[in-house]
């Protein structure tokens, strides 16, 4: 018989986080489910990514927080950029009506993540709570956009959060084809050019596997996240010579 599940802590606004490691482990109905309820105010969201948590429910259920074990990450350096989308990103940056913006359209963003499903989900998790908790984030200076526009028109980005040095990704979309694929690859350039090592992509997928991105076991992913957030905060702007951290690198030196 397998052993009988840990109560769920049920959070009041405010009240503090219980250990990473008292989620639901593999082999439970939710792994990496830690506790319900609290707020998605400000101060509980930093304080939740500092510690590895973020929030991920549905319209039916309370706030549900989860750390889960091992943790998906995209180390900058480690990013694949396969030959066809090489020649994506070069024909993109030398095209003049094609650019990257961060934080221009970071509503139109998260609105356009909302209307977008997780894999293997029927409805998005990114319900109106989730919209409003993180514009406030925004609005913080902790949330960022970054955008895909071509003849003018956002087609694809993706939105994450930053504190210090970590870079926690959260959501993409995308209406036309690679758009959020380029937003992702400009996120990369952006962090190799501040010196900002890994993306947190919370979950396994495929998507993100063939894309360089591998699980970390969650104790080293925490040391991880508790030294970038000693790091000073980078400024979040890009700039087309950003590009050159993937399509011209430079050599490295032994």
């Amino acid at each position: 018989m397998s052993s009988p599940l840990p109560p769920l802590p049920w959070l009041e606004p405010g009240q503090d986080f219980p250990p990473v490691s008292q989620s639901w482990g593999q082999g439970s109905p939710a792994p990496g489910l830690l506790a319900a309820g609290g707020a998605l105010d400000v101060d509980t969201l930093c304080r939740a990514y500092a510690q590895g948590i973020f929030p991920w429910f549905s319209r039916e259920q309370p706030i549900l927080w989860w750390s889960p074990d091992p943790r998906m990450v995209l180390r900058v350096a480690d990013f694949r950029l396969h030959p066809s989308f090489r020649k994506t990103l070069r024909k993109f940056r030398k095209t003049p009506d094609c650019e990257i913006r961060v934080d221009s359209a970071f509503d139109q963003v998260i609105s356009a993540c909302a209307g977008s499903a997780r894999a293997g989900q029927s409805g998005t998790w990114i319900v109106p709570d989730m919209v409003g908790a993180y514009r406030a984030l925004h609005r913080a200076g902790f949330a960022h956009s970054v955008e895909t526009w071509m003849q003018g028109r956002l087609v694809g980005g993706l939105y994450c959060i930053a504190l210090g040095k970590a870079v926690f990704g959260e959501s993409m979309f995308s209406q036309q084809a690679d758009a959020s694929k380029i937003a992702l690859a400009a996120l990369v350039c952006l962090c190799r050019q501040h010196g900002i090592g890994q993306i947190d992509c919370q979950q396994n997928t495929p998507h993100l596997a063939s894309l360089g991105a591998r699980e970390m076991a969650r104790d080293a992913f925490a040391l991880q996240v508790s030294r970038a957030l000693l790091q000073a905060t980078s400024r979040w702007n890009f700039e087309p010579l950003y590009w050159d951290e993937l399509l011209n690198p430079k050599p490295t030196t032994t």
